[in-house]
């Protein structure tokens, strides 16, 4: 069995149907993994860069699984075809506001609708902003810490109705602020400590804009914190 890191073995709960496509599929470990647990019955893994694929083909073949992992080389969501029938789509280990340029560049390959399970190291509310223009709701979010380093986890499923957040939802996560954890104060109060010690480093006159826009998010986790 293949081991899996604590962030990865979270998105895998959140796996649903036959079909998994990974994007920036890291390794394959991902997809092996979730095979391997029969949580899916398939899965592709897509890589953009050379190196990474050809890991992810040694991988996947010394598991024994190319009947069941394919692995393919393109860019984002590119590397889905229209007769794969995706359920579930992960993208995993990237900044927020990449993971909703995937999204956005891709969205003619979501035509199955299919269960997104999205984690981002950073600045997730770029994901959320582009879950609501693909009519994607938010059913579950999760916040984690691993290696000194906190990640948010959101999964969505198609809705007709687009449901629209609030700037604190957007920015904070409707689930998150739900039910804030001792993790979410903790990155909450790191990200404010941030924005004070850039904000006394700013000069009032030359950056009225900047420490207006920081002043804004400052207040805005004060009242959330």
């Amino acid at each position: 069995m293949i081991p899996l890191n604590q962030r990865l073995k979270k998105v895998s709960t959140y796996i649903q149907g036959d079909c998994l496509a990974d994007i920036g599929s890291d390794h394959a470990y991902l997809p092996i993994y979730a095979v391997e647990n029969n949580l899916i019955d398939t899965a592709i893994a897509g890589e953009v860069i050379k190196g990474p694929f050809d890991a992810s083909v040694r991988n996947v073949r010394d598991y024994q699984l190319s009947n069941s992992i394919d692995v393919r080389l393109g860019d984002g969501l590119s590397v889905i075809k229209a007769d794969d029938h995706i359920t579930s789509v992960s993208i995993c280990g990237m900044g927020g506001p990449l993971i909703a340029k995937i999204l956005t560049e891709g969205a003619s390959k979501l035509k199955d609708q299919p269960r997104l399970i999205l984690q981002s190291n950073i600045q997730s509310g770029a994901i959320r902003e582009q879950l609501v223009k693909l009519n994607y709701t938010i059913c579950a979010e999760d916040i984690l810490e691993e290696k000194g380093h906190i990640y948010e986890i959101l999964v969505a499923d198609y809705n007709e109705k687009s449901v629209a957040m609030t700037e604190k939802e957007v920015k904070f996560g409707p689930k998150l602020l739900e039910n804030k954890t001792a993790l979410f104060y903790k990155k909450w109060e790191r990200e404010r400590a941030a924005l004070i010690k850039i904000k006394d480093n700013l000069d009032s006159d030359m950056h009225k804009t900047r420490l207006a826009e920081i002043n804004k998010h400052i207040n805005l986790i004060n009242e959330v914190i």
